[in-house]
């Protein structure tokens, strides 16, 4: 276990190498002073001239900058997450003052009121202007800062989608407000709350409390997830949550597995072309990413419709692999199975001799397709 977290940790310091951490100062005419911003851009951004990604802003910057942009480096390489943008905002110094709110309306002012403003109207624009950002935006904050990234989902139109909520020390009101808000959105929203056995008491208690009442919410643009870790502190917890919190946040995007394969493609009853279609339907829709499909999943949807005699819609998973993967063998193999188990046999012959000159991909080989149009022809003598 020891060496696993060791060789983690070295993957996650590695991986700044690759990645790029800017540093800036942002004159703010909200908060009439300079700041302090981190920003790392994915690996080969530069490269990628016509890429958008998400933008993940962390308040709290100071400490929590670094652990966040580690994760979404680390999990975005394996492509469990989309590559995104993430922002620090350092709020050593200030993050009282930035965090308040009205004694009596529990909502932000004065220096709090300000610093809303400079996140939502400074912050936010200047990143979407200087870099290339979807319109999927993530805030994330801890005790006090969470309580105040909340703030956001009371405005009409929020400019946030996602929310990252760490042992949060919530205001008056607060829980009553996250529920109202929640219960009535109009659009999708992802909340993730986290405690700890060993949180602050009353942080604890209070997490729990919200808890009960966000997960009685019936809203299908809800996607909720609350989460206690054993024997983690307050300040530990946030190591654990990080990588829960975008996995939830992001489980669309990741690629098939085993489990996905087998709960809900090979023994669900739904077709297992609809699945894919609509996996990458939700993607662009939730996430703004145009995203082409994976190699990984064409291989598991094609199977799948294999192993279910599916063949029409093995003839459609074709015809998409030859639009996402024109060069290659992929799309001529799933056509040309369809035809065979069909009844189109001549055309299944063909289709798999048109296989020659095109790159091999995974299992499918010039040998092998090849052979499956000589099979055809010695069973059916053409």
């Amino acid at each position: 276990m020891i060496k696993k977290l060791l060789l983690m940790v070295i993957f996650l310091i590695s991986g700044f190498i690759y990645s790029q951490t800017q540093y800036k100062r942002i004159n703010s005419s909200k908060l009439k002073q300079e700041r302090e911003i981190k920003i790392q851009l994915p690996r080969n951004y530069d490269e990628n001239t016509e890429k958008i990604y998400p933008v993940i802003i962390v308040l709290d910057g100071d400490y929590l900058f670094e652990p966040m942009a580690g994760n979404v480096d680390y999990y975005s390489y394996w492509d469990e997450i989309p590559e995104a943008i993430v922002v620090g905002v350092n709020q050593a110094q200030t993050r009282v003052m930035d965090s308040f709110y009205d004694n009596q309306t529990f909502l932000p002012s004065d220096t709090g009121a300000n610093f809303f403003e400079f996140l939502g109207m400074e912050l936010l624009p200047y990143i979407d202007s200087n870099y290339r950002t979807s319109r999927f935006s993530v805030l994330a904050g801890h005790d006090l800062t969470a309580n105040f990234i909340n703030y956001y989902l009371f405005k009409d139109e929020p400019l946030f989608k996602a929310y990252i909520n760490l042992s949060p020390e919530l205001a008056p009101e607060m829980e009553n407000w996250l529920v109202e808000s929640l219960n009535t959105a109009q659009s999708k929203k992802w909340f993730y709350l986290a405690t700890a056995t060993n949180d602050e008491p009353s942080l604890k208690e209070g997490s729990e409390l919200l808890d009960q009442q966000l997960k009685m919410i019936d809203n299908a643009n809800l996607h909720y997830k609350f989460e206690v870790f054993q024997n983690a502190t307050h300040y530990s917890l946030v190591a654990q949550a990080l990588p829960k919190a975008l996995e939830s946040i992001f489980s669309p995007y990741r690629p098939i597995n085993q489990k996905d394969y087998d709960t809900e493609i090979v023994n669900s009853g739904i077709s297992p072309y609809d699945y894919l279609i609509d996996k990458y339907e939700t993607i662009e829709n939730n996430y703004g990413l145009e995203l082409p499909v994976r190699l990984n999943d064409f291989l598991a949807i094609g199977k799948a419709l294999e192993f279910n005699q599916r063949w029409y819609d093995l003839e459609k998973l074709g015809e998409l692999a030859i639009d996402h993967l024109p060069d290659t063998m992929l799309g001529t193999y799933y056509l040309a199975r369809s035809y065979e188990e069909s009844g189109r046999s001549k055309k299944a012959m063909r289709t798999y001799q048109n296989a020659y000159g095109q790159q091999e991909i995974a299992f499918i080989t010039t040998d092998f397709m090849l052979k499956k149009a000589e099979k055809i022809k010695e069973d059916f003598g053409y």
